[in-house]
């Protein structure tokens, strides 16, 4: 199983953290940002940063362990919307199972996307408010993008290599992963991708 990376049509001559370019597809566009717990949750705070600057409006989800790396209110402040992070957090009273984020969400992003919450995924899990919110979106109308971040051992696990199948047939889009130096101090596939390879994979996907 070799890391996947979707490319736009002349996506290498622009930039994609910039938000003059990133304004024509993204504004106005709900995306979900769904993070689960490793440290490559510090990238995502660009990602979230510029899409917010181009006009998007942006929905960041947390599993508990994400909080551990990055806070609620580091979002929040990037956002400029609430941060969910509990299953039992009822901001919406009408919709206290969240439901209507998935609904609304033009394109939702899991990143990083760790090798626990790729499992929970494929099988159904739904115990942290991540699992449970991407559990209601339609995957054939509204584009679930994947961008895995482990240890290259874990990546290379025959049962995470099955998932990661199993992901791409349930009509999930993986991003990456890079290869590169890790947390971990090991090198090797794994290293979640870079915040412009995620807005431009977003791009995509909202163009497809």
């Amino acid at each position: 199983m070799s890391p996947t990376s979707p490319q736009t049509p002349g996506a290498d001559e622009q930039n994609w953290l910039d938000p003059a370019v990133l304004r024509p597809v993204f504004e106005g566009k709900r995306i979900l940002v769904a993070i689960s717990g490793g440290i490559a949750v510090y990238k995502v705070c660009t990602l979230v940063s510029r899409l917010a600057q181009s006009g998007a409006d942006v929905t960041v989800v947390m599993t508990e362990s994400a909080t551990h790396f990055v806070t609620p209110l580091t979002f929040q402040a990037l956002s400029g919307k609430h941060v969910y992070t509990s299953a039992w957090e009822h901001v919406e009273s009408q919709d206290p199972q969240h439901i209507s984020l998935a609904d609304r969400a033009d394109a939702a992003i899991v990143a990083p996307c760790t090798m626990n919450t790729l499992s929970d995924l494929i099988h159904g899990k739904t115990d942290s408010i991540v699992t449970l919110i991407l559990s209601a979106i339609d995957r054939s109308k509204t584009p679930v993008l994947l961008a895995p971040a482990m240890n290259d051992k874990m990546w290379s696990q025959p049962s995470n290599l099955r998932n990661v199948e199993l992901a791409e047939q349930d009509g999930f889009t993986l991003v990456g992963p890079g290869v590169g130096w890790q947390a971990c101090r090991h090198s090797g596939t794994g290293r979640m991708s870079e915040p412009q390879d995620l807005a431009r994979a977003l791009a995509h996907a909202l163009n497809r």
